[in-house]
């Protein structure tokens, strides 16, 4: 990454502080730490002759707020969900290809879109250097840093707030629909209405599209069926005929084989054969007597049962493919009916509970809107007090409370004013210009928001540019304390606020074969004491240098 080969580093809990010669490289383990946390980069902080490089980053999630967890949820990540010795950790890992080659970001080994892990990391790390626009900066953030200050109570409330206005808005969604489709659904009242009289009126039921179907053959083909029935009849009785039928020959041949039987018994079971076979000829010829006279030559009959089997082809090319489709369609549309012919019904009840929960809502902002300006004033006073200690005594810092109208986050719209000096009008705070103050002024007030406990890691890059003697000292105390609540990284060329560290790492270049790489140290306590003396003293480290040294970390 840039001009780093590897590099791994373990920060403590506390101070962690960096420093080095100017332009040893400390800007780029910062660069190397936003691309770990969601900022996009360029295909130019590929070392020269790499393919890629690889930026990992974990995270202890023991003490993570429950908003952090939910973050976590929402994008389907789990850090607890092994619950082995990683359990409550976050890995990041992103990948920066050279140009044409493919980038990838994964959480904990999943792929994941840079944006998510942007969002997550928002509530992790919050970096502050010269030329950066960070959480405290954001406008609409502030309301959301002032709830936090404000404690359970104004998050509670906050909470309420963003129920009843997401009731309020899904009913006003349901309504506006219905309104919105009003004369969608007169025309569909039509619709409903008529496929429903056609399928009631049609009085189907579920298995006479069969029976209408043999009911139709028999009458289309009654003559061949009528004159099919007569020739067996003929055959079998021999009328018409002139001559006996078969009824006749079984009849002569049962008599012959009786006959011969008196003279040879083992004709006797061919008797009982052709006796039945006679009883069997006259069923027949009884039955086909009377289906000839049963047999219907009726075309108005035919013709309605074509007209019945055209209607049902033409209901179920509308409604379903079978008449239970059809007749079950027919049912559904009733239920349909009685949703749109009360509609209207259905809009009086949900103004009245739009009306309900709007006046709920309303008196809840306003006593968050109560809440918060009781908390800025003690949020404002807490700066102020920051402030002065870091020598900006006459700096004015206000929380400026505006109505507006009401949304999740209730009926203020919140912004950090401040006047960096007397005879100026407040300000928002992203359009304070002064690097030096800027730093100041969040420190402050990442001071007085670290008990609040709402990033646990934060970053500062040379927060001592055009700062030094007392106000250096002041700084210092400042990080050290801030350090009791939250991790801090800083980058510093002060011995001031370097001798506070609790961990302290050391930042230079070198040149081996003509590369040039950045490596980073942590310093033992006798390296400690050469770089605080190195940084009080320049070039020239004469022994009272030295020993200024050790009596800074001594007292630190």
């Amino acid at each position: 990454f840039a001009l780093i080969d590897h590099l791994d580093l373990s920060f403590g809990a506390g101070l962690n502080i960096l420093t080095g010669e100017t332009g040893a490289g400390k800007s780029i383990i910062i660069d190397a730490l936003g691309l770990a946390l969601g900022e996009r980069a360029g295909h130019d902080l590929v070392r020269t002759g790499a393919g890629k490089a690889t930026v990992e980053a974990v995270f202890d999630l023991t003490h993570a707020p429950a908003e952090m967890r939910q973050k976590l949820a929402d994008a389907g990540l789990n850090e607890d969900e092994d619950g082995g010795e990683d359990a409550g950790t976050l890995f990041v890992t992103r990948e920066l290809a050279k140009a044409g080659g493919k980038s990838s970001c994964r959480i904990n080994g999943r792929l994941m879109p840079v944006a998510v892990l942007k969002d997550i990391a928002e509530g992790l790390v919050d970096v502050h250097g010269q030329h950066e626009h960070q959480s405290l900066l954001a406008a609409d953030r502030h309301i959301d840093i002032l709830d936090n200050w404000g404690g359970k109570d104004a998050l509670a409330l906050r909470q309420q707030v963003a129920d009843l206005s997401a009731e309020v808005n899904r009913l006003k969604r349901e309504r506006d629909k219905l309104r919105t489709d009003a004369r969608e659904r007169a025309r569909m009242l039509d619709l409903y209405r008529f496929q429903q009289e056609e399928i009631v009126g049609a009085s189907l039921k579920e298995d006479e599209e069969d029976e209408l179907a043999a009911d139709r053959s028999r009458l289309a083909n009654s003559e061949k069926l009528s004159a099919a029935a007569t020739d067996a009849y003929a055959t079998l009785s021999g009328a018409e005929r002139g001559s006996g039928g078969a009824l006749d020959a079984l009849n002569t041949a049962l008599a012959a084989v009786e006959h011969a039987a008196g003279l040879d018994d083992n004709l006797a079971p061919l008797i009982e054969t052709l006796q039945s076979a006679v009883v069997f000829a006259e069923d027949a010829a009884r039955g086909l007597r009377v289906y000839q006279e049963t047999v219907e030559f009726n075309p108005e009959r035919l013709e309605e049962i074509e007209t019945r089997l055209d209607l049902i082809r033409t209901l179920k090319r509308k409604y379903g493919e079978t008449l239970a489709e059809i007749i079950q369609y027919g049912a559904d549309l009733t239920a349909k009916l009685n949703e749109l012919e009360n509609s209207e019904a259905r809009e009086e009840e949900l103004a009245l509970g739009i009306a309900n929960t709007e006046s709920k809502l309303t008196a809840a902002a306003a006593k968050l809107t109560t809440l918060r300006k009781k908390a800025a004033v003690k949020f404002a006073a807490g700066i102020t007090r920051e402030l002065t200690d870091l020598g900006m005594s006459a700096t004015k810092f206000e929380v400026s409370i505006e109505p507006q109208a009401v949304s999740g986050k209730g009926a203020d719209k919140i912004e950090f004013l401040l006047s960096p000096n007397p005879g100026e009008p407040l300000r928002p705070l992203a359009k304070i210009a002064s690097g030096g103050e800027m730093s100041r002024i969040m420190l402050a007030m990442k001071s007085v928001l670290a008990k609040s406990g709402t990033i646990p890691t934060m970053i500062f890059d040379e927060i001592d540019v055009g700062v030094g003697g007392r106000t250096a000292q002041t700084i210092g105390d400042k990080l050290e304390a801030l350090a009791k609540d939250a991790q801090i990284l800083c980058i510093t060329h002060l011995p001031q606020i370097a001798s506070r560290a609790a961990a302290h790492f050391f930042i230079e270049k070198q040149v081996h074969e003509g590369r040039t790489t950045v490596s980073v140290a942590p310093l033992d306590p006798e390296g400690r004491i050469d770089e605080i003396a190195r940084m009080l003293g320049g070039s020239r480290r004469s022994e009272a240098v030295v020993q200024h040294a050790r009596e800074m970390l001594s007292v630190g």
